[in-house]
């Protein structure tokens, strides 16, 4: 047995970005042509109407019907299948993107409702080859298992750091006129603002340490803590 410590192994820790920077420039690839050209070059079926999005900074014009969802446009249309749907009801948050700055569920969000916004997805946090600090943190802290609720959880968890810096409360905030900064965000504080994003595999506490170094809190602690009414030690 080898005398290694308990950091992370840095060979593998470099597979895994490589693997998903990977990942995320095939799907990046994968984008229909930009909505630069001609629009009366977009067919229109008997029930669609064209609408234009701004996605990641880039621009699409698609013509769809009216009760399509924006997660059925971004995977059925744009193949940027990070966004995952997994109960299409707006319950596990698998879907989540950021819309103007705000954490949406895809799934619940008609496409033709989204007009003039900035839309960002899970491959719009990624810039080139370097991935979001958000998205390293998960993988240097285990944030993740099976991977599937991972895109939804990390755009979350990304909006989560810039809902705070805004001021924006929860309903565990000690003090709603003054919410804490970032580096006295408490464990509690990070589940209650997370708590839209079920993660099956139970990859929680990856999470949690993941958005407290992202939030400056390094190292974090080694074990999330979750106080509910007096009860301690709940994982």
């Amino acid at each position: 047995m080898s005398n290694n410590d308990d950091r992370p192994n840095n060979a593998l820790q470099q597979g895994l970005k490589t693997q998903v920077a990977a990942t995320v420039g095939a799907v990046a690839l994968a984008s229909p042509v930009r909505a630069t050209q001609d629009k009366q070059s977009v067919k229109v079926e008997v029930g669609e109407i064209t609408v234009d999005l701004n996605i990641n900074g880039e621009k699409y014009t698609l013509a769809i019907e009216p009760r399509v969802t924006l997660l059925d446009a971004l995977r059925e249309r744009l193949q940027l299948t990070g966004s995952k749907k997994g109960c299409d009801h707006g319950q596990c948050g698998a879907c989540t993107v950021i819309i103007d700055g705000q954490r949406v569920y895809s799934c619940l969000s008609l496409a033709v409702m989204q007009e003039g916004k900035e839309i960002t997805t899970i491959e719009g946090l990624t810039q080139g080859d370097d991935l979001h600090p958000m998205q390293l943190a998960f993988i240097e802290n285990d944030g993740f298992q099976c991977g599937y609720c991972t895109p939804g959880q990390i755009c979350a968890a990304a909006a989560l750091i810039d809902e705070v810096k805004q001021g924006c409360a929860s309903v565990v905030s000690e003090d709603f006129q003054n919410v804490s900064q970032l580096v006295n965000l408490s464990e509690l504080e990070i589940r209650e603002r997370m708590s839209g994003n079920l993660c099956r595999c139970s990859a929680y506490n990856g999470i949690v340490a993941a958005i407290q170094q992202v939030a400056g809190q390094v190292p974090p602690e080694p074990a999330a803590l979750v106080m509910v009414q007096g009860q301690e030690g709940l994982a």
